[in-house]
């Protein structure tokens, strides 16, 4: 569809019900159905009906596939003034909808103009948009139910302005179709390329060169020129948002820790705007903060107050590139200067303490249409001395198709009011019936649908006259060495519009040949080149136009300006260079440009490679006397020359150097920081004048105030120093001087200094006197104070030399220490204090106190019982003690004293724990310790409480009560079966292992124990004691048990067989012998109604035949296994269980073979089942149960 955004097509009015839907392949045209493909442009919209009878809206760029029956091309309804044209491409067809006439335009061209603003969506549109409803409508091309289309990828060019000779003389459908084509194509041919194999990169030509765009003719993805989409914000837009929303920049992913991630889903969580009242260039977008419910669930994320909001819109599609229009903390915005008609969509992204969510899905939104922009002015095509030709171009239709355009003149009266001369929708007009060289003033207007817009700039053009009149004589507006510059006006009354051109005529005054033209064009200046220096040259100007040639101008004269003079020579130094001044003297330029030299100018840099050039003398002589200067610098000096043609380049330039002299005098040294009393720290800076050499060395000289003996305190290169080995409070003199390689300046003037008090002298080592084991005497002497009183004393005492601490601080001369440790080296030093500070501590004294009685004993404890080695020992009549040993005091400890109270104290040796027996039972003992040594008894330890243990209980009697031939069940004590494990006598059983030795069995409250994994008919012995908190009891009596033989397991259930009616066989599985005994089998039957069990055979054999059975009667068989013990006391039989019983009915035989079969079978499956079988079937049913039961909680109960 080839149009300038025409109205979109209705909804119920594009497509013929004739056409049946696409349900096969598509097939070619040569066939009884045809495709017919629908082309949908760039910014417009194509409706159809689906086989629901429901509406779908397709927007382009696509191609809607049709199918015709019957080949021919349906009617399709468009709007008015557009015209359906059909294309056939290779067998398929495609409808484009183009305009009926196309637009004028001088030579016959078609301008090809399209919208400056995106496409439009495609949407329904309202009713007043829609023309009346046709009675056909097409179905679109669909397959299996699938309602998409097939789409043609397309591009939009850009906008086009092509001027009259520029336009193409194909019509709208055929450029549009073959561009389509053509993208189509190469779009194809780089898919192709990409998938194919390495051989056909190789083999394929290279890619040709194309020009990148400038980075600086590029921003926010605008080529520079092209209009943008204008869009900016209202009231509630801030100034932050217009500083930073039209760039984007790629972020690289960093590692972040959790609460950062969490934080930026939480501000991801943001519902897209919301769009209303939107207007043709204005629209309302609110928002929402972001969630804290993120899939269901609350987060844990703590919100903040504020949110900054960026508003991102796009009007290249939603996959479109969007840019920054807002940035704020507002929720709503009224973006403002959009475009009318066009589609955009809009998207919402939270920040908070500099961290950025996603942004929300895009809010689509299309602004309303309205009237046309405003046409650029007409510009003029043609003129006569009668007629005027105006062309001009379509402004933006804003979503409405122009109808028409309206010219407005004035004229010519120049009034200011203007009326109507053109309306029409052609794209030129001529006006005629003017006069001669005659001004009119035109406006354009553009009127669509919706309203006619505003008028385009006042533009005021000019019809042809008469030749032009004689023009003023040009005037010089700046002249050069080789050039001259003129200017020239129009000549008066000319029309300001109309084309003159002008002829510059010159003259040499040497050459005599004459006038002769220079220029001949339309511009009012022009530059003469190519001109002798200091040369005089005649001009005039000629005007000329369409009509005729003017008379010449006056004749003017002007003369070209000389040259700059050549450089001058080096200048040279004339006499003796002296330390502070120099003269110099140089040549004059070979060339002086065509005029004299006024005068010379020397300039002068300081330093060998100084650029900086200060003018020192300015006159016609050529010598000067450089004075004042400083000694041992390099001075480059130039010259140049200047006359009425200029400045000179400047002269190669001369380097002279002056004698250096000794430095001068210094300023006076001064203190840094704070004198000491010992010391003081000296800076001084350089010189003022260095004489011309580096300062190489300093020397300070030092006298005392006291005496007149100065001496050099420091000689070197440094500005700092520090005099040492000084007297505290003393006044010293000092002054400073300088040195270079010529020698040193004068000193500077002296300065005094004072040094500080200093802190007293160390003392003597201080005299300790031990007056006993725990108490000594120091006393130290008085020091030199260094010219301030000793305030106090500072007494360090310690056990190790290395960590002494102040025991005494204070003005006396003595201490007395108490609490001491005997026989323990200690470590004392002294020092002295005034208001200066501290003085150095003196040596270290170390003495020893004289050795006492032992220390306190500690850690005395009860030794637990599993701890106790004694052999002898009885909790019930002895205690177990331990301590730790004390310190002796410089005397070793001999022995210990225990004492228990009421009892004489017990002497023991040098240990540390000691039993105590031949005491009470259960009686409680106070028990305390001292140490002793030659000196004497130490103090008395804590004192401790213990208490011996009762006595331990006898043993209980064992006794067996159950037995069987693998386990046997003991008893032994009177109580219950079941006791605590808290109860305070335990018992523990052993019994004989094979090699004669009681092994535990059981040890614990309880009084029975069941002794499993037993052999048959094997005796045991068994023994059992009784403990309680006093300890183990003796061990009872041996005790022998012995188990049973066991008897025969139980058989299966036995197999009959029936002979004959009176005759049937009865098997029963074999037994293995048990441990040498014999096994017999006893089968028992149950005839009838009988209640008991007859025996019918007892022996070793496994099966027996039952001949006394009766028509019609039942029996019950049972067998059981009989062991047959050969004991040295007797034969003993012991029976087993019996197996299972087994029924069987005797019938009288039939002919047929299969009955006795039957019988059996019956026979069979009327046994009984077993217990176990019986447990089995029930817990299988529980189990069944039990998950049902759950499996309904589960599903309708939970949840």
């Amino acid at each position: 569809m080839m149009a300038e955004h025409p109205p979109l097509l209705d909804t119920a009015q594009i497509l013929s019900s004739d056409i049946s839907l696409l349900s096969a392949p598509i097939v070619s045209a040569d066939g009884t159905q045809q495709v017919i493909l629908v082309q949908v442009n760039p910014g417009e919209a194509f409706t159809i009906r689906r086989e629901d009878g429901q509406f779908q809206c397709i927007t382009g760029p696509a191609q809607v596939p049709m199918m015709s029956p019957n080949g021919s091309v349906p009617p399709i309804y468009v709007p008015p003034g557009y015209a359906p044209q059909v294309i056939e491409d290779n067998g398929v067809r495609r409808v484009v909808v183009v305009p009926q006439s196309p637009e004028f335009h001088p030579g016959g061209h078609t301008v090809i103009h399209r919208s400056p603003h995106p496409p439009l969506p495609g949407f329904i549109p309202v009713p007043t948009m829609m023309p009346p409803p046709p009675r056909h409508m097409y179905s679109p091309v669909t397959g299996a139910g699938d309602m998409a289309t097939q789409y043609m990828p397309q591009y939009q060019s850009s906008q086009v302005y092509a001027d009259v000779d520029a336009h193409s003389t194909h019509g709208r459908s055929n450029f549009r179709d073959e561009r389509s084509t053509k993208t189509y194509e190469r779009l194809q041919k780089k898919l192709k390329d990409r998938q194919g194999t390495q051989k056909d990169k190789m083999s394929s030509p290279p890619p040709s060169p194309q020009k990148c765009p400038s980075p600086i003719s590029e921003h926010n993805g605008l080529i520079k020129g092209q209009n943008t989409s204008g869009v900016n914000t209202g009231s509630a837009r801030n100034r932050s948002g217009r500083g930073r929303g039209c760039t984007q920049v790629d972020q690289e992913i960093e590692e972040k820790d959790e609460e950062t991630k969490a934080f930026e889903a939480f501000l991801s969580n943001i519902v897209r705007p919301v769009a209303s009242d939107i207007q043709a260039r204005t629209v309302l977008l609110t928002w929402s903060p972001p969630s804290s419910f993120v899939n269901g669930e609350v987060t844990e994320t703590t919100v903040p107050e504020f949110f900054n909001y960026e508003i991102l819109v796009s009007s290249t599609g939603k996959e479109g590139k969007y840019r920054s229009v807002y940035v704020g903390e507002e929720t709503s915005v009224t973006l403002n200067d959009l475009k009318p008609a066009t589609d955009y969509h809009a998207k919402v992204q939270a920040e908070s303490n500099s961290i950025k969510g996603i942004p929300s899905e895009a809010e689509s939104f299309t602004t309303l249409s309205c009237e046309p922009d405003t046409p650029n002015a007409p510009r003029i095509a043609n003129r006569t001395k009668n007629s005027l030709t105006l062309q001009w171009k379509a402004p933006s239709d804003n979503g409405s198709k122009i109808q028409s355009f309206i010219l407005e003149w004035d004229e010519g009266k120049g009034s200011g009011e203007f009326c109507q001369c053109y309306m029409g929708s052609q794209k030129q007009f001529k006006i005629t019936k003017l006069s001669p060289a005659m001004g009119c003033k035109f406006r354009l207007s553009a009127k669509n649908d919706y309203g006619v817009s505003d008028f385009s700039e006042e533009v005021l053009y000019y019809t042809s006259g008469c030749a032009p009149s004689v023009p003023a004589s040009p005037v010089l507006t700046k002249a050069g060495v080789t050039w001259l510059s003129l200017q020239w006006t129009k000549p008066s009354g000319t029309p300001s519009d109309e084309g003159i051109s002008y002829i510059l005529e010159m003259e040499e005054e040497t050459s005599g040949y004459g006038f002769k033209p220079k220029y001949d064009g339309e511009d009012l200046a022009y530059t003469v080149k190519n001109l002798r220096r200091s040369t005089k040259y005649k001009f005039k100007v000629i005007a000329y136009n369409s009509e005729g040639k003017s008379s010449p101008s006056e004749v003017v004269e002007f003369s070209t300006c000389p040259d700059k003079p050549g450089v001058p020579a080096k200048p040279s130094v004339k006499g003796k260079v002296h330390s502070h001044g120099f003269k110099i003297t140089w040549d004059p330029p070979r060339d002086n440009g065509g005029a004299p030299i006024n005068k010379y100018v020397v300039e002068m840099a300081e330093g060998s490679n100084g650029s900086k050039w200060d003018m020192i003398y300015s006159g016609a002589t050529r010598e000067h006397l450089c004075d004042r200067l400083t000694p041992g610098c390099y001075y480059r000096l130039r010259v140049y020359c200047i006359s009425d043609g200029g400045q000179s380049a400047v002269s190669e330039s001369l380097l002279v150097q002056t004698p250096a002299v000794p430095p001068g005098p210094c300023l006076p040294p001064r203190l840094q920081g704070r004198p000491k009393a010992k010391e003081i720290q000296l800076r001084w800076g350089p010189p003022q004048v260095d004489g011309g050499s580096p300062i190489s060395c300093y020397a300070v000289e030092m006298t005392p105030a006291d005496k007149d003996e100065p001496r050099d305190v420091y000689q070197g290169s440094e500005v700092e120093c520090t005099v040492s080995s000084l007297l505290p409070g003393k006044t010293y003199s000092f002054r400073l001087r300088a040195a270079n390689r010529i020698g040193f300046g004068p000193f500077s003037e002296k300065y005094d200094i004072t040094t500080a008090p200093g802190p007293p002298d160390q003392c003597r080592p201080p005299q300790v006197t031990c007056r006993s084991a725990t108490c000594a005497q120091v006393n130290w002497e008085i020091p030199l104070s260094n010219g301030t009183d000793i305030t106090e004393y500072r007494l360090e005492w310690g056990g190790v030399e290395g960590s002494m601490q102040i025991c005494y601080c204070g003005p006396g001369l003595s201490c007395e220490l108490k609490g001491l440790s005997p026989a323990t080296t200690y470590y004392c030093r002294v020092q002295a204090l005034s208001v200066v500070g501290a003085g150095p501590f003196s040596e270290v004294v170390a003495c020893v106190t004289p050795p006492s009685v032992p220390a306190i004993v500690t850690c005395l404890q009860e030794i637990r019982d599993d701890d106790i080695e004694y052999p002898h020992y009885s909790p019930s009549t002895c205690l177990a003690i331990s301590w730790e040993e004390p310190y002796d005091h410089g005397s070793e400890i001999l022995a210990y004293s225990i004492d228990l109270g009421d009892k004489q104290p017990l002497t023991v040796g040098k240990v540390t724990s000691y039993v105590i027996n031949s005491l009470q039972p259960d009686t409680t003992y106070r028990i305390r310790i001292q140490a002793l040594n030659s000196l004497g008894a130490g103090p008395f330890s804590h004192t401790i409480k213990l208490k011996t243990k009762p006595l331990p209980p006898d043993p209980p009697r064992l006794e067996c009560v159950a037995f069987n031939h693998q386990n046997l069940k003991l008893k032994w004590g009177e109580g219950t079966p079941k006791t605590l494990a808290t109860d305070a006598v335990q018992y523990h059983l052993q019994m004989e292992d094979k090699n004669g030795r009681f092994v535990s069995l059981y040890r614990g409250p309880c009084h029975t124990y069941k002794v499993q994994r037993l052999s048959e008919s094997t005796s045991y012995k068994f023994c059992i004691q009784a403990c309680n908190e006093a300890g183990e009891g003796p061990l009872s009596q041996e005790y022998v048990f012995t188990t049973p033989k066991s008897v025969p397991a139980a058989l299966k259930a036995p197999k009959i067989e029936k002979i004959n009616d009176h005759i049937c066989e009865i098997t029963w599985e074999y037994l293995q012998p048990m441990k040498g005994d014999p096994v017999i089998y006893n089968l028992q039957v149950m005839v009838g109604k009988d209640s008991e069990f007859k025996q019918i055979y007892r022996g070793p054999d496994t099966s027996f035949r039952y001949s006394s059975l009766q028509l019609n009667c039942e029996y019950r068989f049972r067998v059981c296994a009989i062991r047959q013990c050969q004991d040295p006391a007797g034969h003993q039989d012991l029976v087993g269980p019996y197996s299972t019983t087994v029924f069987f009915i005797s019938q009288r035989t039939e002919p047929l073979a299969s009955s006795n079969r039957d019988t059996v079978d019956s026979a069979r499956t009327r046994r009984t089942l077993s217990d176990e079988q019986c447990a089995a079937v029930i817990l299988v049913l529980f189990a069944f149960f039990s998950i049902l039961i759950a499996f309904i909680i589960q599903y309708f109960v939970i949840k």
